[in-house]
């Protein structure tokens, strides 16, 4: 099942085309991670999901419920959390849930355990000074417990953790991946090693226009070949190396560097096998030899180039 569905969607602003018939769904249960340069339509696409932009074609899906302009019937079933989140200073964390309660009509008792229960989530259970003394990530935590109060299916993320240090970000990625159980997240982001991290698919977005979508592994393994990265001792050794017939055949998919060399290639299983009869055969022991996948980095560089 998807929990929101987003079909040729278009938006300009003055004739300035934001976002190009972009079509993308996100399942149920999920860590969506939405990436794309600054500027690339993240936030304009958000807007329009929360139905706060009207958008000049296509149309936006949540729970099943079609997305109005001006209208917030869809919104009972979203949290949202800003890239830069709003608070009354003068409040302290229950007080502030509370109000957040009140207006969404939760009952006091509801109120009172989920913000004990959000607050414990976040780590913020017990913390009672005033908001106004909190810092960026502290905040941004206090966001996401007002974001789950009334239980929503998704929740929306728009650069939760682009101004935090890596202790600040590993704290909301690790509350991010924790709630997945109980509501799908789409967050959006220019942080890679983010989405590397926590995400099971992504879309990618550049100038408004969608890249490529569907889940790491498959992203990974329909756009960019492992890799086999050698390191040698020595400038003599990687010369015996790369001058043996076999390896010969290979040095058009190799990058090297000095004592390096990393070969990228779609059947990364056979070329490792005629790598280390080359290297068995030759009586050469290089100082480290190392398989890897492509990164989510490597993925985002090959589709915007």
């Amino acid at each position: 099942m998807n929990t929101l569905t987003i079909e040729n969607l278009s938006k300009s602003f003055n004739k300035n085309l934001v976002i190009d018939n972009l079509s993308f769904n996100v399942q149920e249960h999920s860590v969506f991670g939405f990436i794309g340069a600054n500027g690339a339509g993240k936030t304009t696409v958000m807007k329009m999901v929360l139905g706060l932009l009207k958008p000049d074609n296509g149309s936006i899906t949540v729970c099943n419920e079609k997305v109005s302009f001006g209208q917030t019937k869809t919104n009972k079933f979203i949290g949202y959390l800003p890239d830069v989140p709003e608070f009354y200073g003068y409040m302290r964390p229950l007080e502030y849930l509370k109000l957040c309660g009140d207006i969404t009509g939760l009952s006091a008792d509801l109120i009172k355990s989920k913000s004990d229960e959000l607050l414990q989530l976040v780590g913020l259970d017990g913390v009672n000074k005033k908001i106004s003394g909190f810092s960026r990530g502290m905040k941004q935590r206090l966001g996401i417990a007002q974001a789950l109060l009334h239980e929503p299916k998704l929740l929306l993320c728009d650069e939760p953790t682009s101004a935090l240090d890596p202790i600040g970000r590993k704290e909301i990625l690790d509350i991010l991946f924790r709630i997945k159980g109980k509501t799908t997240v789409v967050f959006s982001t220019h942080i890679l090693s983010d989405v590397e991290r926590i995400c099971d698919c992504l879309a990618v977005i550049d100038k408004g226009r969608l890249i490529i979508h569907g889940t790491k592994q498959q992203l990974k393994s329909h756009h960019k070949a492992d890799s086999l990265f050698i390191e040698f001792k020595s400038i003599e050794d990687i010369n015996i190396f790369i001058s043996d017939a076999v390896i010969s055949e290979f040095l058009n998919i190799a990058e090297q560097d000095k004592e390096t060399v990393t070969f990228h290639y779609t059947d990364i299983d056979h070329l490792h096998l005629k790598v280390i009869e080359a290297l068995s055969r030759l009586k050469i022991l290089p100082s480290k030899l190392e398989l890897s996948e492509p990164s989510i980095e490597s993925l985002f560089m090959e589709v915007v180039k």
